[in-house]
C-alpha cells in the first residue's frame, strides 16, 4: 500500500529524515516509535503531502506521489485520513458539523444522507448521540474519537494516527487502542500509528519500526521488538535514562550530566 525509498527531508541544515526506507502492506497496522524530534510526524506529513521530501520516492497504492501536483495529490488523499494528536476540531462547530465537514466540502450528498453517515460513524467510535455538543465540552479522549469519526466518514483505505493515546488516562488509552484494532478488522484499513506509548504499540501493531537519527533502525513484530538485544531499541522501549541514545545526544548537543 505504501512504499518509501531513500527518503530525505531537511529544514535548513537540520536533517530530519536521512535515507529512510519503509514498506507498509495493505491491511497492516504499522507502528512507528522513536524519541521526540526524530521525524515521526514529519514522515507522516511527507506521505500525506503536507510536506514534500527533498529527495526519495513515496508510492501509495502503486502511484509515485512525490512528482504529483496538488490537484493530482488530492485524488490520492481521498484514500487517506489522519487523526491528529489534539483532534484538530473546529471549536466554532458542534460535533456533528465537525464530523460532516469533509462530506460537505468534497461529496455531493443530501442532508439526510450526511446525517445518517455522521450518526453511523459516531456510533462506530462509541459516541452516539453527541452531535450537538461543542468541542469545549468534550474530554481529550472524546475529541480524538470525534476526529476519528470524521476520518471514517470518508471511508479511507489508509488511516494515520499521530500520538492517539497522548494526553489521556490509561482506560481511555485502552479504549482508543481497541478502536484501532476493531477498525482494522471490520474495515480492513491500512493503519500507520505514531506513538511514544510502547504498551499501545505492543497491543495494536502487526509490526513496529523504530525511527532513529532519520532512518529506520529496527523493525519486527511486537514480540521481536520486546525481545530485541539492540542496545538503542532496548533503551527506548525500557525508558531508561542511561544508554546509547542519551550518550549519542550528549556528543551531538554537548550535554553533560
Amino acid at each position: 500500500m505504501i512504499e518509501i525509498k531513500n527518503l530525505h527531508k531537511s529544514f535548513g541544515n537540520h536533517i530530519i529524515l536521512n535515507d529512510c526506507n519503509l514498506t507498509i502492506h495493505e491491511g497492516e497496522t504499522k507502528v512507528i516509535i522513536g524519541r521526540s524530534g526524530t521525524g515521526k510526524s514529519v514522515l507522516l506529513k511527507n506521505i500525506i503531502g503536507i510536506l514534500r521530501p527533498d529527495s526519495g520516492s513515496i508510492k501509495i497504492n502503486g502511484v509515485e506521489v512525490t512528482t504529483l501536483n496538488e490537484r493530482e495529490y488530492n485524488k490520492i488523499r481521498m484514500l487517506m485520513g489522519m487523526v491528529f494528536q489534539g483532534g484538530a476540531l473546529f471549536d466554532s462547530m458542534n460535533v456533528g458539523e465537525n464530523v460532516s465537514f469533509v462530506l460537505n466540502e468534497f461529496m455531493k450528498l443530501d442532508k439526510k444522507a450526511i446525517q445518517a453517515k455522521v450518526e453511523r460513524c459516531l456510533g462506530m467510535v462509541g459516541l452516539s448521540g453527541i452531535e450537538k455538543m461543542m468541542p469545549s465540552e468534550l474530554s481529550g479522549g472524546m475529541r480524538k474519537r470525534v476526529s476519528l469519526a470524521r476520518v471514517l466518514c470518508m471511508e479511507p483505505r489508509i488511516i494515520f494516527y499521530d500520538e492517539p493515546t497522548t494526553g489521556v488516562d490509561p482506560i481511555t488509552s485502552d479504549v482508543i487502542n481497541n478502536l484501532i484494532i476493531d477498525l482494522r478488522h471490520k474495515l480492513k484499513v491500512t493503519s500507520i500509528v505514531v506513538t511514544h506509548d510502547i504498551n499501545s504499540a505492543y497491543k495494536v501493531a502487526d509490526h513496529i519500526v523504530m525511527l532513529y537519527l532519520g532512518h529506520i533502525l529496527a523493525e519486527g513484530t511486537p514480540q521481536e521488538i520486546r525481545d530485541t538485544q539492540h542496545p538503542v531499541v532496548r533503551q527506548f522501549i525500557k525508558g531508561e535514562a542511561k544508554g546509547p541514545i542519551t550518550e549519542n545526544e550528549n556528543l551531538i548537543f554537548g550535554y553533560t550530566d
